[in-house]
């Protein structure tokens, strides 16, 4: 990674792990929510969403985790908070590609806007469980799933 753009993924990263936007929140009128945990580093969050006319209204979380996993956390809540429930899910499929594909397409980073600082968690293997876990929550609460949502394999 590029020594730019590697400070630019710690500084986002340790800014939202610091200082996570819409944490703890549980918005008033929350139709959705979903319960996120991964056993193997305790990373445990929910996820709650007001959903209304097919548009993510307000969005917030609970729980705790890894920096990678609350900065994730704080990004996703950031960028789906107004977004069309549709945009939103494939929003979702982005970043899960970004995340997990070896090879990752330039016009698929230039769709992520600031999410694509989150391309640098796989230069950590082991940490991109982390940092999708909050993805895979959301996109359970928005299909309103039930049960705990994991990213063990």
């Amino acid at each position: 990674m590029y020594d730019a753009l590697r400070e630019l993924y710690e500084d986002l990263i340790l800014d939202h792990n610091r200082n996570p936007r819409n944490y703890p929140i549980k918005p008033e009128g929350t139709n959705h929510s979903a319960h996120g945990f991964n056993s193997l580093c305790g990373d445990e969050f929910h996820v709650h969403l007001k959903i209304a006319d097919g548009r993510i209204e307000d969005i917030g979380f609970e729980g705790a985790g890894c920096a990678i996993s609350t900065a994730s956390s704080s990004l996703m809540t950031e960028a789906v908070k107004g977004m069309k429930v549709e945009d939103a899910k494939t929003l979702f499929t982005h970043v899960h590609e970004i995340l997990t594909e070896e090879q990752v397409r330039d016009d698929k980073q230039d769709l992520l806007g600031k999410l694509s600082v989150l391309i640098g968690v796989k230069e950590y293997p082991l940490r991109v469980k982390c940092a999708t876990l909050i993805w895979h929550t959301l996109h359970a609460a928005i299909n309103k799933e039930q049960g705990i949502i994991s990213t063990d394999d």
